[in-house]
């Protein structure tokens, strides 16, 4: 009788154990051993091997071309490293918390694993919580959803929707778009002089914009708020795929960031910052996992005790798969060093933007100028062309895909482009009314798993496009360029 009983203790001691060798990357059996080393792909020619990198694509000209994923900064491709881990740990996927069986209980110490995986790769504070969410925006929102009474938020007008929206339940300044990184601060400064000094405020506030790809001073900015009596929320959707990003060394509050932009595409984000605020508010969420006690009052209510931990905003069956391969991703970065990534990015970043200087019709977008430091990011506008037209074109004649629109910042990119502010413009607009500018651009952005032929064809590309025009003949259908059958 004594047989089973001790068989069942040792299988749900060693669960954890099981976790440990699932997430140590080097446990995982897999085919490719270069992926699992992070080592380049000769193929690739890229620091971090990606899936997808062999994916051909037809041209419309005829033939097909090893397809350029030059799409970044939307969503960047899963890494090698991640899939295979993902892959290696599915056999092993059971319910989260509170199962008894050996697959829960490993499947749970996994999922908290990668918690503390995302906090040293963000070098969190000792009392920060890690908050798995479904994407920046999610992370934003709850983030909005737990501000205290009568909070002001100070946010610039150059910042994503992600950023920019969510507070819109609040007392909210919006700050003019500044020209310089020094200008970002002073304006910052003067706005939070001029507010309730005894009040609650939050700075949000981008690491990388999403659109000209250029650095924020975000430490600067944080002192700023912090002199102030303000917390700040760091959007670093485009920053922590390119660089690191310390929470200590930053001084920020909060940061927020998506997996699918961390080449980890699986539907989880991350909010992780200073507890008491999460701790104080309702669950961003109700429902299961988010409370401790649950109990029927005699009136026919209900009672709960809710979590004070980061599941109190964390309810429903978490996306363990979305979590691990955000741990997963944040382990091949860091393993395969960002100063070599950083180092090689910037190269790309010159020779873009060598390339298009070359090309008198393109106009890169900036705000801060030339020599602001930026990650792989970078749009711009072509005389002559709509820019729906343009990425078509890439795409269709060339095999590169690009993004075309308003990025979801257009407030932002009126600015960039000199309309007004109340001009009409939505993503993929077709030809603007005569007489009026283009109220769209084109994004090229790379990283870590771009190849160098994926750039230079991108440059040869656009100078060809513009010295000879497009091959073949386009229309426009349900608001957006394509090629004509």
């Amino acid at each position: 009788m004594s047989a089973r009983p001790n068989a069942a203790v040792t299988a749900a001691s060693s669960a954890s154990s099981a976790a440990s060798a699932v997430f140590d990357s080097s446990a995982c059996p897999v085919s490719d051993s270069s992926a699992r080393s992070g080592s380049a792909d000769p193929a690739c020619a890229a620091p971090l091997p990606v899936l997808g990198r062999d994916v051909t694509v037809p041209l419309v000209t005829g033939g097909e071309v090893t397809y350029a994923a030059l799409d970044y900064a939307a969503s960047a491709p899963a890494l090698q490293r991640v899939w295979d881990d993902v892959a290696a740990y599915a056999p092993y996927y059971g319910s989260v918390h509170r199962g008894a069986g050996y697959l829960s209980q490993l499947s749970t110490d996994l999922f908290e694993n990668s918690r503390v995986a995302v906090a040293e790769f963000l070098d969190c504070r000792p009392g920060d919580q890690v908050v798995f969410t479904r994407s920046t925006t999610d992370s934003l929102n709850l983030l909005a959803s737990v501000l205290p009474a009568d909070c002001e938020v100070f946010v610039f007008e150059t910042e994503h929707h992600a950023s920019l929206l969510p507070w819109r339940s609040s007392r909210v300044t919006c700050l003019s778009a500044p020209r310089t990184p020094a200008e970002a601060v002073r304006t910052l400064e003067h706005a939070l002089a001029a507010r309730d000094p005894y009040g609650p405020a939050l700075v949000c506030v981008t690491g990388a914009s999403n659109v000209t790809g250029e650095l924020w001073p975000v430490k600067e900015l944080a002192a700023a708020a912090h002199a102030h009596g303000a917390r700040i929320v760091l959007d670093a959707a485009q920053l922590a795929p390119h660089h690191p990003v310390s929470v200590q060394d930053l001084d920020v509050d909060w940061v927020a960031f998506s997996g699918h932009k961390l080449y980890a595409p699986f539907g989880s984000g991350v909010l992780a910052g200073r507890a008491d605020w999460l701790q104080e508010a309702e669950p961003y969420l109700a429902g299961g996992g988010a409370s401790r006690k649950v109990a029927r009052r005699a009136d026919g209510g209900v009672d709960v005790d809710w979590h004070t931990t980061a599941a109190r905003h964390e309810a429903g069956s978490p996306n363990v798969i979305g979590v691990y391969s955000i741990a997963s991703a944040c382990k091949a970065l860091t393993e395969a060093g960002f100063d070599r990534l950083v180092a090689r990015e910037q190269q790309l970043v010159a020779t873009v933007r060598a390339g298009l200087a070359e090309v008198p019709e393109v106009k890169v977008l900036s705000l801060f100028g030339d020599e602001a430091p930026r990650v792989g990011v970078i749009s711009f506008v072509v005389e002559g062309w709509n820019s729906s037209h343009f990425a078509a074109a890439l795409s269709a004649e060339y095999g590169i895909g690009v993004r075309d629109g308003l990025f979801c910042a257009h407030p932002l990119l009126r600015t960039l482009l000199g309309t007004d502010p109340q001009d009409p413009g939505e993503c993929g607009a077709p030809e603007a009314e005569p007489g009026r500018p283009s109220l769209n651009a084109i994004r090229v952005s790379f990283g870590a798993g771009t190849p160098d032929e994926h750039v230079e064809r991108f440059v040869r590309a656009v100078r060809e496009l513009v010295t000879d025009g497009a091959k073949w003949t386009y229309r426009t259908e349900d608001g957006r360029c394509v090629p004509a059958v």
